[in-house]
């Protein structure tokens, strides 16, 4: 397993990081929680030593997953890097979305992160983790209704408490990263990226690599788009939210597998599927520190966790990047 430093920070996870946003149920149309924990256990096994979640995942079920998971554990060998500023137990901030929750009923979801609505959060999340402490603190979205000051300054009062070790963001543009910086050491930014998402590389990128920022990709796999099981007819479970994404029409479907189709005897020469061959593709693109990749059960950790063993060289990246270029999905 390889592991990287996150900005100027002395937090270095492994590049494979354990996403647990899908181990948490909520809008992947359920999980089994002990395939969860199993998942995660077996991650950590294989090198893994960092997990992503947020109270939002579940409703707090992908917490306590996490904590159940690294219970026993030693607290030093594992970071936790946990979220903040989505709430669906109380109407303040920018309406984000309605949902269901892991019971079926209906909830609204909001975007706040207001100073009180921090701390709070972040006591519920320690209970919930088992910990008193949590690696990096990220705001999830950002609140227009909140200014940036008063956010990351909650952030500064829980690193000065012991509570948090370092801060980061989520979906933060170049100018709110600007803002954010003035008020709390800022080591990471996670945004959206995979093959077919790749928008950040125009400027999110540059600014994180000009500042010492790390980027956390999320979704590399574009929701298993990119794994290669998806086929034309693709059903999914009742409250999974993939349903509705052009990603999965079955034109899409088709034109990516089209795609790995192409790249499968790179794969194949190096033992890997055409999913663990995405995952090393994306770390190594510059600027992108570690990629989060989630899994529900423990054959998938594995295989996430495995793509880790293997690299690329660089004319092996160009390669893919060249079919890449030809793959052009329909929205």
């Amino acid at each position: 397993m390889e592991y990287r430093k996150l900005g100027n920070s002395t937090l270095t996870p492994s590049v494979i990081t354990f996403g647990a946003w899908a181990a948490g149920g909520w809008m992947w149309g359920g999980a089994e929680r002990k395939d969860a924990i199993d998942a995660i256990r077996a991650s950590y096994d294989l090198g893994v030593n960092a997990i992503d979640t947020a109270p939002i995942y579940g409703q707090g079920t992908s917490e306590e997953i996490v904590g159940e998971a690294i219970k026993g554990l030693p607290r030093d060998k594992v970071l936790i890097l946990n979220k903040f500023g989505m709430r669906w137990d109380l109407e303040k901030g920018d309406f984000g979305f309605s949902s269901k929750d892991n019971n079926g009923n209906e909830i609204d979801i909001y975007k706040y992160a207001g100073k009180e609505s921090i701390i709070l959060e972040c006591e519920n999340s320690l209970r919930r983790l088992g910990t008193d402490y949590i690696d990096l603190y990220q705001i999830h979205w950002p609140d227009s209704t909140t200014p940036i000051q008063e956010t990351m300054e909650a952030v500064a009062q829980l690193i000065e408490q012991g509570k948090v070790r370092y801060a980061g963001v989520c979906n933060y543009n170049t100018e709110q990263l600007e803002e954010a910086r003035k008020y709390v050491p800022l080591v990471s930014n996670q945004v959206p990226y995979s093959m077919v998402k790749r928008n950040i590389e125009a400027d999110v990128v540059p600014y994180c690599l000009d500042n010492d920022l790390s980027i956390l990709a999320y979704s590399p796999m574009e929701r298993g788009l990119l794994t290669g099981k998806m086929r034309p007819g693709q059903s999914f479970s009742e409250g999974d939210h993939r349903a509705g994404l052009f990603y999965f029409t079955d034109e899409n479907i088709i034109r990516t597998n089209a795609f790995l189709a192409k790249i499968k005897p790179l794969a194949e020469s190096k033992g890997l599927s055409a999913g663990q061959l995405v995952l090393l593709w994306t770390i190594a693109q510059p600027g992108i520190t570690i990629a989060l990749a989630g899994a529900r059960n423990k054959e998938q950790a594995e295989q996430n966790a495995k793509a880790a063993a293997v690299s690329l060289t660089p004319d092996e990246v160009n390669s893919i990047s060249t079919e890449l270029a030809k793959l052009q999905l329909v929205k």
